[in-house]
């Protein structure tokens, strides 16, 4: 079992842009380059009920799993059990996401307490990913390689999450920016994954 369990990270790497395409063609004239991920899930939106089934609930049990692989695994290893928990925390709050659908019009002036809620809960996602490979770069335990990675991982992320606030300010294309912010997050995963089974 721990040998299926070792490759869930780079599972969920892999899964979650092909389950965002697939969700998207159900979706009739989705734009990925103006529209957010979570809209394929948003209350109203022709795959509301599909994306979580297809991306969140999936894509949290395969975080989780490879979280409690690290923790398991690498118990005496306290950096590691750190990103391991952040691994969970980042699977537990996709759940979240996938159960409290953010409102249809995402620049509305009074969110619903669901995307309130669902709003927060992408905050921790971002921010478990962030401390993940953060403490990766800071740590002498891990190989310089790894450590750069993490680093440009971090940088790019927080380059086009600001890059994101700017176009939505402008109402432009932030499904872009969002999706190259979250996806520099995703390569973290995909590279620490390997690193982890090699």
């Amino acid at each position: 079992m721990d040998s299926l369990i070792q490759y869930s990270g780079i599972i969920a790497s892999v899964w979650i842009v092909v389950g965002i395409y697939i969700a998207s063609l159900f979706y009739p004239k989705f734009s990925h380059s103006k529209q957010f991920c979570s809209e394929l899930g948003a209350f109203g939106s022709p795959t509301q009920k599909l994306s979580p089934l297809i991306n969140n609930y999936p894509l949290g049990a395969l975080f989780i799993l490879f979280g409690y692989y690290l923790i398991v695994n690498f118990a005496a290893h306290l950096p590691t059990i750190i990103i391991g928990l952040m691994v969970i925390i980042h699977g537990l709050c996709t759940w979240v996401c996938g159960y409290f659908p953010m409102d249809a019009d995402p620049y509305t002036k009074n969110p619903s307490c669901s995307c309130l809620v669902h709003s927060w809960s992408g905050m921790f996602m971002l921010l478990s990913f962030i401390i993940a490979p953060a403490i990766i770069t800071f740590s002498s335990y891990y190989p310089m390689p790894l450590r750069l990675v993490s680093l440009a991982c971090i940088i790019g992320c927080f380059y086009f999450a600001y890059r994101l606030k700017l176009a939505f300010k402008a109402e432009t294309v932030p499904g872009v920016h969002q999706r190259l912010s979250y996806g520099f997050q995703i390569l973290w995963l995909f590279v620490y994954s390997f690193f982890v089974v090699a």
